[in-house]
């Protein structure tokens, strides 16, 4: 963040043709680097925004192209600096070479996410509205925007800014009565104090909950597990989700509607699926079987191709895209000899065994990194907010439980205030008043270049 003052450009449009595309330009030297590729004199703007015609020189063998600047000669700008937004023809090379201008005559390229960071920085966005840009521009659905339009106009930020305001009137009413500790002067009482952190819980159990429904079963990558009759599909299913998700028996066929169930795979929490064994359906109820396996497979983040050892029939590979592992299970009805190779490391299947763990943290880690590569485009998304902020709130509303039990306890205020001063730290991590570069760097390296 050293180079804040530095002035940086990109093009800030789809990286597709259109009938205008915008470059974007902000820094302390904005207009005069303006100034250095105009042709003709231009009336600049002093005060307010305005839009100027703009006949921008891009040297041979362009020449001159024709546009329009929308300038902000004041810090009243989106990053909180003097900015400008150039509306020139959408065809690619052109706004390329135009950046290439702006460059050589004083700006660099801007990084991923920088204008957003700047107007983090200069208090314009805190960092959920700021993930939340992230959220508009990858919603692929109307519920996907509107989740992420409501964040971006203060939905979260608003409650939690106002909550954390009254906890520091608490806290401010809490510490001077400390000082004055000695003339017995009280300035809030304890049903009072009381009161006011039971509705700062009750508040932060209620937005914690609306983070959990964002990131509900709905939103969970999706795992599906896909294989033949009696593959070992669900005893493999109730080993990864440690549970007794799915029914188990030798019994092919066992399983004919879709199981569905919650479990945390290394970093991720995802929602497991195991689905019909793959057949030819011989009636009604197993065509129906069948065709509920393949429109979950389809909504699949990773596929899991789950194959007997004991199965000489190879699996037939799937045609699609969807991230796929291949998994050999039942590994320890293998010979000896057999069991002591090393497939895995040769034809790409992973071992495993459900009875004897065989391969089970192996294949955690690899649908674990297979999702890391999934959901990268989606991490900075409302689901992101969600999953970054969900420890601080619970942080939070720890701290102010135990606030309100040492307070019951009879304990010492200054105790009551040091966890009062946690529950702020931990609100303030949410919304960016608390921030370390290292959190920066995550969220806005997700954004593309240009926001």
């Amino acid at each position: 963040m050293s180079d804040i003052e530095d002035t940086i450009c990109a093009v800030a449009s789809a990286a597709v043709g259109a009938a205008q595309g915008i470059v974007r330009i902000s820094g302390p030297d904005s207009l005069r680097i303006l100034r250095s590729v105009q042709r003709g004199q231009t009336d600049w703007p002093q005060r307010a925004p305005r839009r100027v015609p703009l006949e921008m020189d891009l040297g041979s063998p362009l020449g001159t192209v024709h546009g329009s600047a929308l300038l902000w000669p004041t810090p009243r700008s989106y990053t909180g600096q003097v900015a400008a937004e150039l509306h020139l023809p959408g065809c690619l090379p052109l706004l390329d070479a135009a950046v290439e201008r702006l460059i050589a005559s004083g700006a660099r390229p801007a990084r991923p996410g920088e204008f957003t960071l700047r107007a983090f920085l200069a208090g314009r966005l805190d960092l959920t509205q700021a993930e939340a840009v992230l959220g508009v521009i990858d919603a692929d659905d109307r519920r996907s925007l509107d989740t992420a339009l409501e964040q971006l106009a203060g939905g979260l930020s608003g409650p939690l800014g106002r909550l954390r305001a009254d906890l520091l009137d608490l806290l401010s009413h809490l510490e001077a009565g400390l000082d004055f500790v000695e003339e017995d002067i009280q300035f809030i009482a304890p049903e009072e104090l009381d009161a006011a952190l039971c509705d700062a819980q009750r508040q932060l159990q209620t937005i914690r909950g609306q983070l959990s429904r964002r990131t509900s079963s709905a939103d969970l990558p999706l795992v599906v597990l896909r294989g033949k009759p009696n593959a070992g599909k669900s005893r493999l299913m109730n080993v990864l989700s440690g549970a007794s998700a799915a029914i188990v028996t030798d019994v092919a066929g066992t399983t004919r509607d879709p199981v569905h169930w919650q479990a945390n795979l290394g970093r991720h929490r995802v929602q497991l699926a195991d689905t019909a064994g793959i057949e030819a359906g011989r009636d009604s109820i197993e065509r129906r079987a069948q065709t509920a396996g393949v429109q979950t497979d389809r909504r699949a983040a990773v596929r899991l191709i789950c194959q007997d050892a004991l199965d000489p029939a190879p699996q037939a590979p799937p045609t699609d895209a969807t991230p796929t592992l291949f998994v050999r299970t039942k590994c320890d009805l293998l010979a000896a000899d057999d069991a002591a190779k090393d497939h895995s490391a040769s034809d790409g299947w992973i071992d495993t065994s459900s009875l004897s763990g065989q391969g089970i943290d192996r294949l955690r880690e690899a649908i674990a990194e297979l999702l890391d590569r999934v959901l990268h485009r989606d991490a900075g998304s409302v689901a992101g907010t969600a999953a970054r902020c969900a420890a601080s709130l619970d942080e939070a509303i720890a701290a102010v439980e135990e606030a309100r039990s040492v307070l019951h306890g009879g304990g010492g205020e200054e105790l009551v205030a040091a966890e009062m001063r946690l529950a702020l730290s931990a609100i303030g991590e949410v919304t960016g008043e608390v921030y370390t570069d290292d959190i920066l760097d995550r969220i806005f390296s997700r954004f593309c270049i240009g926001k």
